[in-house]
């Protein structure tokens, strides 16, 4: 059992020495006690389910004071994005740095979805320049054998939150391992993934209720005494996260790390509400994003660059000196760390989708720029399965989906953006800059025809480029007959307990 004030009180020291750190860091990066320059260590924090709800990004509810912290001695992305709402594959783009219908990983690894087997992934680029790799949390990326980790602990989900002091003592064991070499270490945690707990071993030591919250996600449109109750164990869940993330800096404070290792903390999806994981909305998409580079300090900030998680590959590379294949889109971050503007970065972030089952088969893209988004729905003629395992609660996943009598309690118009997520038009048009969270379909209105065709035709060149099975109509057509086939012959998603249940996707998507 931890003691949560004391580890409250604990972890926070860290803020001090990253400010004095500050002071004494420079801009050509570490060196050794001869003055060769070192290689710099990677900490790559991801979390689970959970956007841009912390205290750094303007949240008034929640505490994350070691984030928080992290942000203002790093860079903090507001217009950070993923390539898919869903973990695995998600997760398979952080790993591989391709879109997941390049990789193969379009569902969830639970389910039998994998990447094509022949690929590299981080870890084998890593060794490829004398980097150790080790992973603590859960991989839930398929095959394992596409993983070449040197060291790998708590590889289960965790979903309860328990003991999550051992990720820090785990960090340092690997850590510990080969000092003599530099390393990269991905640390997994578990917070926010449903069920949401309110408090587990004492954290956080001061729990919030339903009136303790100003209202629920913005997003979700409507407001109830349940919601708010799941939005404040949501935030208890991030300030957990928070606690958990403090205890791993402190172990490279005492460890002395700190002026040699990077840092970048990710979320892998937004949290799974209505109208988020699972969806293209913003929701589900917008991800924290928060990069510590001590040799670029004392440049401390907030860019608003479109950035993706297609980049982190690209930015790893180039920080330990990897060789990034031409055939990667992403680009490395690294020159939006530094002082200055780098002027026009990219025009357009790009997401897939296809569900994260057989059940919750949907499939979609979505192309947004600074204003604006489209969602293309390819299977627009049928209902979004999602819309009604949200409001009916399939199982305790989605406890915190809106009812229907809760959306009733709604405005017209977010009543209607339900409507335009259950039964969705073949396209999908939102004004962000005017309606930040997607309540009002444009699609239809003349005035966007010009900006409709317009990210239509990004969309389309991505898809060419990105060579998206999907854009091939054959292609398309042979997977949602899979897809019907599996779910008529495997009710309840019984494959996934089938150890010979194989996908044949992956045989005819190139």
């Amino acid at each position: 059992m931890i003691k949560a004030i004391e580890i409250k009180n604990s972890v926070f020291l860290w803020g001090w020495f990253l400010a004095v750190l500050l002071l004494s860091s420079c801009d050509k990066g570490a060196k050794n006690g001869s003055g060769a320059k070192e290689k710099m260590n990677v900490l790559f924090i991801v979390s689970e389910d959970n956007g841009p709800e912390l205290g750094c990004y303007g949240n008034q509810d929640v505490s994350t004071p070691n984030i928080d912290q992290l942000a203002e001695t790093g860079v903090r992305f507001d217009n950070a994005f993923v390539t898919y709402s869903v973990c695995s594959p998600s997760r398979s783009t952080l790993f591989t740095g391709l879109y997941p219908h390049q990789n193969g990983q379009i569902g969830l690894a639970t389910h039998h979805y994998q990447m094509y087997d022949s690929l590299k992934t981080l870890p084998g680029y890593l060794h490829d320049v004398g980097y150790r790799a080790g992973i603590i949390g859960k991989r839930h990326v398929n095959p394992a054998t596409s993983f070449k980790w040197d060291y790998e602990a708590i590889k289960g989900a965790n979903f309860e939150k328990v003991q999550l002091e051992k990720y820090a003592e785990s960090a340092l064991e690997f850590i510990q391992m080969d000092a003599g070499k530099p390393f990269f270490l991905m640390v997994n945690f578990p917070d926010a993934h449903f069920p949401l707990q309110k408090q587990v071993d004492g954290l956080p030591p001061q729990p919030l209720d339903a009136d303790d919250v100003t209202g629920t996600l913005p997003f979700i449109g409507v407001d109830s005494r349940r919601l708010r109750e799941y939005t404040a164990n949501y935030y208890n869940s991030m300030a957990r996260l928070d606690i958990a993330v403090g205890l791993l800096l402190k172990k490279l404070e005492e460890e002395k790390l700190l002026e040699n290792t990077v840092v970048i903390y990710m979320g892998d999806h937004g949290p799974q509400f209505s109208r988020a994981k699972c969806s293209n909305y913003e929701a589900g998409l917008r991800v924290p994003l928060i990069i510590r580079y001590p040799p670029r300090n004392p440049h401390v900030g907030m860019r608003k660059e479109l950035v993706s998680s297609i980049d982190i590959v690209p930015t790893i590379m180039d920080i330990t000196g990897a060789k990034c294949p031409d055939s990667l889109d992403g680009r490395s971050l690294l020159p939006l760390l530094g002082q200055g503007s780098e002027g026009q970065w990219r025009e357009y972030v790009f997401a897939g989708g296809a569900g994260s089952t057989s059940l919750f088969f949907y499939p979609r893209r979505s192309v947004r720029n600074d204003r604006y988004k489209l969602i293309h729905n390819l299977l627009y003629t049928r209902e979004n399965p999602k819309y009604s395992f949200y409001a009916d609660h399939l199982n305790g996943h989605f406890d915190g989906g809106t009812e229907e009598g809760e959306l009733m309690q709604g405005t017209d118009e977010v009543r209607a953006a339900y409507a335009t997520w259950k039964n969705p038009p073949e396209y999908e048009l939102y004004d962000l800059q005017e309606d930040p969270y997607e309540f009002r379909n444009l699609i239809g209105n003349p005035q966007y025809v010009s900006i409709k065709g317009e990210m239509i035709g990004a969309l389309v060149k991505w898809q060419q480029e990105t060579d998206d099975p999907f854009y091939d109509k054959g292609i398309l057509d042979r997977f949602v007959a899979e897809v019907d086939s599996v779910n008529r012959h495997f009710p309840n998603h019984s494959y996934a307990k089938d150890s010979t249940f194989r996908w044949k996707y992956l045989q005819y998507f190139k």
